[in-house]
């Protein structure tokens, strides 16, 4: 069955999400959906991105990705839909889409002009259902992307997140934080070698070449707060103790074993975080 998986900023209180899947129903009846995330901050297109981009590839091939942060709609930025791999992506042109689509240098972008393939009455306000849900549910039912609008050759491009080594420093930003208040950091992305070393390949930034380095040895500081070490899971902290460890997206996070990390040193996103390091 095609599946298509939504992202947004809408939370769960509202109809706006509901609302999408019944347009969407009504145009691929077949369709499945999966909720990966309405918990983006509002407006943040850039938490969007970040959250698409480590989860889309966990995803079965073909299956379409409906993005709607969109401080923008109803201005004159683009709607877009392209072909990234074995995956297809519909989303304002305004950044949301580019931690994916810089890994597929090769992707086929369309914008969303085709007055056959959104709803009759589009409004100023709700592109979301208007035009993307649509233009996502056409793509599951197996229209092809050129019948949707005319083919692209930009589209919008957000700052790469920091990542900077300068000899044992490592700098980089709060990139999220989730539910559970585990600030993920833009140091990554990270693999365990050994029990004792990490190997960082950069994700982003300025970095060029894998590093190796101790993990053990490894000082993160962030809030005013020094975290020795970078550890394999939660629980080689004490209840209630910070912890550095490289979380399931493979970069940085900072936790509190049973705890909020955010909470407890009130950073926000965007924030510098930098670890010290002792290469291999």
């Amino acid at each position: 069955m095609p599946l298509i998986a939504l992202l947004t900023d809408f939370g769960t209180q509202d109809a706006y999400v509901g609302v999408m899947k019944g347009v969407m129903a009504g145009i691929c009846p077949d369709a499945q959906f999966i909720d990966l995330t309405h918990a983006i901050e509002p407006q943040n297109v850039r938490q969007g991105a970040f959250v698409l981009m480590t989860a889309f590839s966990y995803f079965p091939k073909g299956t379409v990705f409906l993005v709607v942060v969109d401080p923008g709609v109803g201005s004159q930025r683009r709607a877009l839909a392209a072909r990234a791999g074995d995956y297809y992506f519909v989303a304002p042109d305004n950044g949301v889409l580019s931690y994916v689509l810089r890994r597929y240098p090769y992707a086929v972008i369309n914008e969303l002009t085709s007055t056959t393939h959104r709803l009759t009455n589009v409004s100023s306000t709700f592109h979301g259902r208007d035009v993307f849900a649509p233009a996502a549910a056409y793509l599951a039912a197996g229209e092809a992307l050129d019948r949707l609008g005319g083919r692209v050759r930009d589209h919008q491009k957000l700052p790469q997140p920091a990542l900077t080594a300068q000899a044992d420093r490592l700098a980089g930003e709060v990139l999220h934080i989730d539910h559970y208040g585990n600030i993920v950091t833009s140091l990554g992305a990270l693999a365990w070698e050994d029990e004792y070393t990490l190997v960082l390949t950069p994700a982003f930034g300025s970095v060029r070449k894998p590093l190796r380095f101790n993990a053990s040895a490894a000082v993160c500081h962030i809030g005013g707060t020094q975290i020795d070490g970078v550890a394999r899971t939660y629980a080689q902290a004490g209840q209630g103790d910070l912890v550095a460890l490289v979380g399931s997206s493979g970069f940085v996070e900072i936790s509190v074993n049973h705890g909020s990390a955010a909470a407890r040193l009130g950073v926000h996103l965007g924030d510098t975080v930098e670890l010290n390091i002792k290469q291999a």
